[in-house]
């Protein structure tokens, strides 16, 4: 199984670190892709190493699709290689996962409409706007889509997240 997490600098540190570190817990390969390979750095001074470039991505070799949230998405949804990434997830129905400002980017791609979510509250109206459902709780699951709030909300956002994989587990 492998995970790929889609981010750039100023991301929020726990939104991308508590994911990827539970993801590897878990035994799961994860692989962090930014505009450009190198060290990201997080709001807070946080560093990681994006292991690969957006261009270099085959969307088609992972599982599970996570997009922390911070300053980054602003930057990411600009981006169009990022932007067929995600859709990529939602065409073949596999499980994408956004906290905090993460949906930009699915917005962005044209993703949510009709779709229940949670987000940031200064995204709410923008969610909105792009035709999603917004619901302001800790965490939505839509389908194969997991959304939530802020990182306060990250113990219930990996609950689901877990739940999903392992579900792919067992069906695989």
């Amino acid at each position: 199984m492998k995970a790929l997490i889609i981010s750039a600098d100023n991301f929020e540190d726990t939104e991308l670190l508590v994911p990827y570190y539970r993801l590897k817990e878990e035994g799961i390969v994860v692989d962090i892709a930014s505009i450009r390979k190198g060290k990201i750095k997080g709001k807070h001074g946080y560093e990681v190493e994006a292991n690969k470039s957006f261009k270099e991505i085959n969307p088609g070799e992972y599982d599970i699709l996570l997009l922390p949230g911070g300053k980054a998405p602003e930057v990411i949804r600009k981006e169009k290689e990022a932007l067929d990434i995600a859709r990529h997830f939602f065409d073949k129905n596999k499980p994408v996962a956004a906290i905090c400002h993460g949906p930009q980017i699915l917005i962005s791609a044209g993703l949510l409409k009709g779709r229940h979510a949670a987000c940031y509250r200064t995204v709410a109206d923008e969610l909105k706007a792009s035709g999603a459902i917004y619901e302001d709780r800790e965490v939505v699951v839509d389908g194969n889509l997991i959304t939530s709030r802020q990182p306060l909300d990250l113990p219930a956002f990996l609950r689901e997240i877990m739940r999903k994989l392992h579900d792919i587990i067992r069906h695989d």
